[in-house]
């Protein structure tokens, strides 16, 4: 897995946009305005949003991850090591958990969401 990997994946996914808010090279995938994927200037891995705090303890205690610094609990630092259908699965699991949470204006604004 590597940063572009990630953009790739990131890129089909439907009202998805990238920014870097924090200056210094960080890639922020938001849907709707809320982010679901990071990757940090020079954090060896991306960052996405689980279901739960259980769920993000679980993939950690499994080896999938790590304690993503700097955000909340429910978020897991996924190593560049990931196998690319693994990794895909994750970014699109974080995708559809943001996307779900948005105002229901809102979700009805974008595009239609992948099936997988």
């Amino acid at each position: 897995m590597s940063r572009d990997i990630v953009n790739s994946i990131c890129a089909t996914l439907p009202g998805a946009e990238v920014s870097d808010p924090w200056g210094g090279g960080h890639d922020a995938w938001k849907v709707g305005g809320k982010m679901f994927a990071s990757i940090g200037a020079v954090t060896p891995g991306v960052a996405v949003k689980t279901d739960s705090v259980e769920t993000a303890a679980m993939l950690i205690e499994m080896g999938a991850g790590t304690k993503a610094p700097y955000f909340h609990a429910s978020w897991v630092l996924l190593d560049w090591g990931m196998e690319p259908g693994e990794l895909r699965g994750r970014i699109l699991q974080s995708y559809r958990l943001v996307r779900a949470n948005l105002p229901k204006k809102r979700q009805a604004e974008l595009p239609e969401a992948p099936e997988n």
